[in-house]
Parts: C-alpha cells; sequence; structure tokens
C-alpha cells in the first residue's frame, strides 16, 4: 500500500468530489454539487489562490487539502493556510493527514512562507491529537462577520 501525496489533477474529480462531500459532512456544512464543482474550478485555476493537494493509495483518492497563500503584513512576511482537510474514514490513521500537512509545509518551504495556519473544531479531538503533535496552538479567538 503506497500512499503518493500530489497535487489534484483535472482526472481526480469523481474521488475528491467524495471526498469533499465527506468533509462537509463531517462539519455538517450543507454542500451541493454546484459547490464542489466551484471549488474543483478554483483548484484546477492557477490563477486562483485556492491549490489542492490529494493523497492515493492504491489507486483511491483518500484523502484532500486545500491551502492558499496569504498576507502576513504585521511580520513583512508571507504565510500559507490550510483550508480544508480530510482523510476517509477508511484511511484515518494511517499518517495520511500528516503526509499531506508535511506536503503544505514543503511546498511553504520552498515558497519562503513564514507559517503554516489553520483552524478546527474545538471537539475535533482526533486531529487535534496529530495537530498538537506538529504545531503549536495559538491563544487567539476566531470571529466571523457574517456578510
Amino acid at each position: 500500500m503506497t500512499l503518493q501525496i500530489r497535487k489534484a489533477r483535472t482526472g481526480d474529480f469523481a474521488g475528491w468530489s467524495t471526498l469533499y462531500a465527506g468533509y462537509a459532512a463531517f462539519y455538517e456544512v450543507e454542500q451541493t454539487e454546484a459547490m464542489r464543482e466551484r471549488v474543483w474550478g478554483w483548484v484546477n485555476d492557477p490563477a486562483h489562490e485556492v491549490e489542492g493537494f490529494v493523497a492515493e493509495q492504491d489507486g483511491q483518492l483518500v484523502g484532500l487539502a486545500h491551502f492558499r497563500a496569504f498576507a502576513r503584513p504585521l511580520s513583512a512576511s508571507e504565510g500559507g493556510f490550510l483550508d480544508d482537510l480530510f482523510v476517509s474514514p477508511e484511511a484515518r490513521g494511517s499518517g495520511t493527514a500528516a503526509a499531506l500537512i508535511a506536503a503544505i509545509k514543503a511546498e511553504g518551504q520552498s515558497r519562503g512562507w513564514t507559517v503554516i495556519r489553520w483552524i478546527t473544531a474545538e471537539n475535533n479531538a482526533r486531529a487535534r491529537g496529530l495537530y498538537d503533535q506538529i504545531a503549536t496552538a495559538t491563544a487567539w479567538v476566531t470571529y466571523d462577520l457574517k456578510l
């Protein structure tokens, strides 16, 4: 069983869509096929800020990660933001999530980013177990201003 982390390709849509629908369901977010098609368009548009890695094992997609660059004015630097990370239930515990994050870290290092940042739900204990091993939880509180 060989795990490969790579950039998402146009032929990955069906597997990616299944994973992304699972991610939305995990967070109890209503998501339509049209919404997934829009995000897929972003991931495959070199001019769009959102990029994506997929994890492939034995010809099947088992994970995804979406990320993008962001400016850090206070430090006069650029960082990376990990927007979405999802591993299929069957592949959890296999190191797939850590491999996806490592790929984003390597990408960030090659681009001169100073940080990779992400958020997760407070009750996402399984993911936080990994995150606490590889990153530092911050004291910052997140707010959303609905528009």
